[in-house]
């Protein structure tokens, strides 16, 4: 399986993605996990402290106990240090780490997700981080379909899948729990989601599907996705399923 998830900041495209990744190890018996690295500065792999687990992280956050383990990455002062980067050096980085995450030894394994990735730079580079506007050079929006391309020539069963919210279940999200170094502001909430609307719509990829969670809880969402991912499924996923589900 290998699956793209995408959406407004506050959408729920993270906490979706643990309950993606545990009902994967249920349903399937594999191991399963997201690149959720995506959102400057939050693009380094969970920091886990000593003596604890990523599940536990997770099991925390799920809880309402803990932050989210994606925001975890880097100390607030690295944080501020990759913030303080010019346009140019966050471009290169992060041009780097979309090349670096479509390498062909990804593809080798059965299941490779993402969690924002090429979709996220296109909303958000031109609008928060100083690069990737029209005619600009390395224009997300062309960059994005390059990478759509390059997906579709590795991995053609690839899903992207849209997670979509109401503008003001966004806001009022925002407002009861701001992340660390948040980026979309409320002003801006309105554009944001129009922008991954249209972006979903240009993908060249041809599974896709959405999810609105604006009234749902992560568990209704989770049953929505395990229903719309069933015509995207490949045989090998449906035969892990049906051998677990007779065990």
């Amino acid at each position: 399986m290998r699956l793209i998830l995408v959406g407004c900041e506050y959408s729920g495209t993270s906490t979706l993605g643990y309950h993606i990744s545990r009902w994967v190890n249920e349903a399937l018996g594999d191991d399963f996990g997201f690149h959720d690295h995506w959102q400057i500065p939050h693009v380094g792999h969970p920091n886990i402290p000593e003596g604890k687990t990523h599940d536990e992280m997770i099991d925390d956050f799920l809880a309402g106990k803990g932050i989210d383990p994606s925001l975890t990455g880097h100390t607030d002062e690295e944080n501020r240090l990759f913030l303080a980067l010019s346009p140019r050096q966050k471009e290169s980085f992060q041009r780097y780490h979309m090349e670096y995450h479509v390498a062909d030894t990804f593809y080798e394994d059965p299941h490779h997700n993402q969690i924002g990735f090429h979709i996220n730079e296109a909303v958000y580079a031109p609008r928060y981080y100083g690069y990737g506007g029209a005619g600009e050079y390395a224009d997300r929006s062309w960059y994005a379909r390059r990478v759509d391309a390059d997906i579709m020539h590795k991995a053609p069963d690839s899903v992207l899948i849209h997670v979509k919210a109401s503008a003001d279940a966004i806001k009022a999200r925002l407002k009861v729990n701001p992340h660390p170094f948040g980026l979309v502001q409320e002003d801006d909430v309105e554009g944001v989601l129009a922008d991954f609307a249209q972006h979903f719509e240009w993908s060249w990829l041809r599974h896709k599907f959405e999810i609105d969670t604006t009234n749902a809880t992560p568990e209704e969402s989770l049953a929505e996705f395990v229903e719309k991912i069933q015509p995207h499924l490949i045989e090998t996923d449906r035969q892990k399923i049906m051998y677990r589900r007779g065990q």
